[in-house]
């Protein structure tokens, strides 16, 4: 009977100890779990290439305060590497904000299902092939980016996502991307450490080519 009582308290306190943990990470880096990283699925990299991003630049979880945000320096290897265009999705909503109250922000938004604006536009109709790129909040992209869901029709095109992360690896980005364009061939995915961005040319250069791109 004791040893029963020990199993019973022992189970008891791992899954307090794991709650504990999962509980602390997520306020720590707005984050889901973390998830597999890249699928590296061949595409045809015939036709127009576009890099469509949402980047945050100024304080940032685990890298501080940075003036080019981590998925803009993933967007720039992107299209050194592969000749692409860029259209970066900017908004000056989250301009000069510490990274605890951006957090709740984000939250918030995500929560209330709302559209921030963004500045600027972009033929999409010249593109057959967009890498579609931000970092993750709460689980999925910014809600910035739901905005440029919400007014270009990617169907029919191939949609590679990717993102930047300190532990949510692609949350929910790629289901919420095909959830947006059920009709557009989503392949190819891949995500990357904030932390790692700077010194990981390599890493993005080695998933390209698994697309097919630069061999």
């Amino acid at each position: 009977m004791k040893a029963l009582k020990y199993i019973l308290a022992s189970a008891v306190c791992m899954l307090v100890s794991t709650a504990c943990s999962g509980s602390k990470k997520n306020e720590a880096n707005v984050n889901e779990p973390v998830q597999e990283e890249a699928q590296t699925n061949a595409v045809t990299t015939d036709g127009k290439t576009l890099v469509v991003f949402f980047s945050h630049a100024g304080d940032n979880y685990s890298v501080g305060d940075i003036k080019v945000g981590n998925t803009k320096i993933v967007a720039d290897y992107i299209s050194e590497l592969t000749g692409a265009d860029q259209f970066e999705i900017k908004t000056n909503k989250y301009d000069g904000m510490a990274y605890k109250p951006l957090c709740d922000l984000a939250k918030k938004e995500q929560a209330n299902g709302e559209l921030p604006a963004f500045e600027g536009g972009i033929d999409i109709d010249a593109y057959e092939t967009i890498f579609i790129g931000g970092p993750v909040w709460w689980g999925t992209y910014p809600q910035v980016m739901f905005t440029f869901f919400s007014k270009y029709d990617l169907n029919g095109k191939t949609l590679i996502p990717f993102t930047t992360h300190e532990g949510s690896g692609l949350g929910n980005c790629v289901k919420d991307v095909k959830k947006a364009y059920p009709k557009a061939n989503v392949t190819g995915e891949f995500s990357m450490y904030g932390h790692d961005v700077r010194s990981g040319k390599a890493t993005v250069e080695k998933w390209l080519k698994g697309l097919g791109y630069g061999k």
